[in-house]
């Protein structure tokens, strides 16, 4: 078998089926790369990176081709390293290396198809029987009662875990929070007492600060902590992103002064910027993302590099369907996975792609079993959502605005 060529495909569909998280994104990008061979069989793989910056995906993916072409999947690990030193000088940590996970992830789906192997066979097998599952949330929908609605509606689905944000988000006012430490802390600790009041202890929690993309200030590390504090009564699994990510000594000072576990990086890319932040004991609960951090390998290394440290992995998820595969296979191969993020409710990018290979009861997932990742990408999936230019998601600053605020200003 000879990898003949490799394609970028770029997407753009609903963004979610979920009512809650389309009030604050309907639309969604997403970059897949093809890998063709000469016997017919097709690799497929995700770059998150498709959902931030689509359009500089099919440039690097084209940069990186001519080093696998004519190559087999005897070696993935060293195609992997190939494509990492051809772009040393800007792809040891960034872009570069996140698209290359995406081409990474297709390698081993054409591996696994070849081989007739689930692909966390071959990361070194399953690890798991069942891994428990939480919905991913997005923003805290407010005021209260519609807080409700948006647990029950996951409830609905089978989820026994769901992901809030911190701070609030209204379609009149968009996303408010609060950044004073005593401020912070004692709207977070009301949010938290309403969900345990009003589903008991039995759900699994976790609260998102999402520190690593702000649109405004950040939390400093005295909100943090002071947030972490308050909210120890209520048993969190944990409390993601309280901190930029430019911040590791923070991290740090923050896990050591609270119970409440605190899980981070998502954003995170290569094994090297993971170590700054694993070496320093900033995350109880380490959160690589096996579309972006780098490649399956790499998410195992970092797994790895948790675990001789004493910590945990939740897979982080919010590509596409491609990416939400990749996740799965990688956290069912990490020993020290405690729980996997899955987006609720998801859309035709997820649905179409995935099929039956996502199987989840009572709130645990179950192992795919279909060889590769399970993940097929047709012909009139590509028609049905053709790519429109500018719908990644991003910041929003001055000269650079996301439709959905724009909307909210013309309308201000």
């Amino acid at each position: 078998m000879k990898i003949t060529d490799v394609k970028t495909h770029l997407l753009t569909g609903p963004c979610t089926l979920d009512p809650f998280l389309s009030q604050a994104r309907r639309v969604r990008s997403a970059a897949f790369i093809e890998i063709h061979t000469d016997v017919g069989v097709c690799g497929l793989g995700e770059t998150y990176a498709g959902y931030f910056c689509p359009e500089v995906v099919p440039a690097i993916v084209d940069f990186f081709k001519p080093i696998i072409i004519g190559q087999s999947v005897d070696d993935i690990p060293e195609l992997w390293q190939r494509m990492y030193h051809c772009g040393n000088f800007w792809c040891r940590v960034g872009v570069g290396v996140t698209v290359l996970n995406g081409i990474e992830a297709a390698l081993w789906d054409l591996k696994g198809k070849l081989e007739g192997k689930p692909v966390y066979e071959l990361l070194g097998g399953c690890r798991h029987e069942r891994l428990p599952a939480y919905a991913t949330g997005g923003p805290s929908n407010y005021p209260h009662d519609e807080l409700a609605r948006k647990i029950e509606f996951y409830l609905s689905l089978g989820f026994k875990g769901v992901k809030l944000g911190a701070g609030a988000h209204t379609p009149e006012r968009g996303f408010e929070i609060a950044f004073e430490p005593a401020a912070a802390a004692d709207f977070e600790a009301r949010k938290l007492e309403f969900v345990r009041r009003h589903f008991g202890r039995e759900l699994n929690v976790m609260l998102d600060g999402h520190m690593g993309n702000s649109p405004g200030a950040t939390w400093n590390a005295a909100t943090a902590i002071a947030v972490a504090k308050a909210l120890e009564p209520f048993d969190l699994f944990f409390l993601e992103e309280p901190l930029h990510y430019t911040d590791p000594w923070g991290y740090a000072e923050l896990c050591a002064a609270t119970t409440t576990p605190i899980a981070g990086g998502e954003c995170l890319t290569a094994a090297y910027e993971w170590q700054v932040f694993v070496e320093r004991d900033a995350f109880d609960i380490g959160q690589p993302d096996a579309s972006f951090t780098g490649g399956l390998g790499t998410f195992m290394e970092i797994a790895r590099m948790l675990e001789r440290r004493g910590r945990k992995v939740a897979t982080h998820a919010w590509g596409a369907g491609a990416s939400l595969m990749q996740n799965l296979h990688a956290g069912f191969a990490a020993p020290n996975t405690v729980i996997l993020e899955i987006a609720p409710a998801y859309g035709p990018l997820h649905s179409e792609i995935i099929g039956d290979s996502f199987v989840m009861r009572e709130g645990q997932v179950l192992p795919p079993t279909k060889p590769g990742l399970g993940i097929t990408l047709t012909e009139a999936t590509k028609r049905r959502f053709p790519f429109i230019p500018g719908s990644g998601e991003y910041n929003s600053v001055p000269g650079k605005i996301l439709p959905e605020q724009q909307e909210k200003e013309n309308h201000a």
